[in-house]
């Protein structure tokens, strides 16, 4: 084992209280108790996905986590869900020692976390959401470029990064480097930007702690570089996601056949969230007001989390979309994640060291 570089003790850890600055992501149906506690244990931060479970779950969720790990981890939030409010409560009573949000949550839910002295990071895919975001008070950014899983921009992580650095300079606000990352050497260049550390979801989903399905993990390790796509076709926002049959006849469908999959899936949805019609209605109001959507993208918002659960939680391929970072075509095994970590610490100590000679 390399003998850690001190460069990697960067101001991440010290706010995250972690041994690494690396953060594993809220992926929605991954980031479960067992996935998010073996992050943290191994000496990065875990987060867990919230927005795909009930209350009643994710309070049942953060006990499990601290039934494994005392190290500490945060929770994933989505802003405009029904029961935000109740979340946010549910992480101040329960001590909850980080906050993370996907979208831009709203000024007053960043400050009754700081109140309760929760650290709050927002992920941000252009400079101006950075500085709204900063703004607010929030602790830490991710800078995702476009390589990235998910719902992603088009700016390249080379690009934005440092932008987002810029844009924070002269504050005591965290940065962290997210698409495209998954090795020492991804580390080390994150920091040569002025980042203090990166995020990752595609790596830690290929780990052996991920409850993905073997037959879904096998056609993510099968995928090549090329072989993801960014389309606007499962809810009317930029998702990049693994080329399959099931991507291909989605874009090939006329928007209006999509709506009565996307209003299947928004009843299954708040189900599955413990959300009532009516508090879906307003959700989607909402979302158009603050997200600025329009009405087809309100309709299909549904889409991309039932259509994940399909893959991830059921393994059903047929139905099923493949959110992933464009780096997914990098990587060929599943390691536990404390040799991960261990892996990618010793990777960039050695490169760091060679580098300072």
């Amino acid at each position: 084992m390399t003998t850690r570089h001190p460069a990697l003790t960067t101001r991440a850890c010290e706010l995250f209280g972690v041994e690494l600055p690396i953060v594993q992501t809220g992926m929605g149906w991954v980031s479960g108790a067992t996935l998010t506690a073996a992050t943290s244990s191994a000496g990065g931060l875990g987060i867990l996905a919230s927005a795909t479970m009930t209350y009643a779950e994710l309070e049942a969720a953060i006990g499990r986590v601290r039934s494994r790990t005392d190290r500490p981890f945060g929770v994933n939030l989505l802003p405009n869900q029904p029961d935000a409010a109740d979340r946010i409560e549910l992480l101040v009573r329960e001590r909850v020692p980080v906050a993370s949000f996907a979208a831009a949550p709203r000024p007053e839910q960043v400050a009754r976390l700081r109140d309760a002295g929760i650290t709050t990071i927002v992920t941000v895919g252009a400079r101006r959401h950075a500085e709204k975001v900063v703004g607010m008070g929030v602790h830490a950014v991710i800078a995702q470029g476009g390589e990235g899983g998910g719902h992603t921009g088009s700016i390249p992580t080379s690009l934005l990064l440092p932008q987002v650095v810029d844009a924070v300079e002269g504050s005591d606000v965290v940065v962290l480097g997210a698409g495209g990352f998954f090795d020492g050497r991804g580390l080390v260049a994150a920091l040569a930007y002025g980042a203090d550390g990166i995020a990752m979801g595609t790596r830690f989903l290929l780990t052996a702690e991920s409850t993905v399905p073997e037959q879904v993990r096998s056609v993510y390790l099968d995928t090549p570089l090329q072989g993801t796509v960014v389309t606007s076709a499962i809810d009317g926002a930029p998702q990049r996601v693994i080329r399959t049959a099931m991507i291909e006849a989605l874009e090939r469908a006329p928007g209006p056949l999509r709506f009565p999959r996307a209003a299947r899936n928004a009843l299954r949805f708040a189900r599955a969230a413990g959300v009532s019609v009516p508090e879906l209605v307003r959700t989607g109001l909402a979302m158009r007001k603050d997200q600025q959507l329009t009405w087809s993208q309100v309709a299909l918002a549904a889409n991309a989390p039932m259509m994940t659960r399909a893959a991830m939680v059921e393994g059903d391929l047929g139905v099923g979309i493949l959110p992933t970072g464009q780096v997914v075509g990098a990587i060929s095994d599943l390691p536990k994640v404390s040799e991960l970590l261990g892996r990618i610490a010793d990777e960039a100590s050695a490169v760091l060291e060679r580098l300072g000679r």
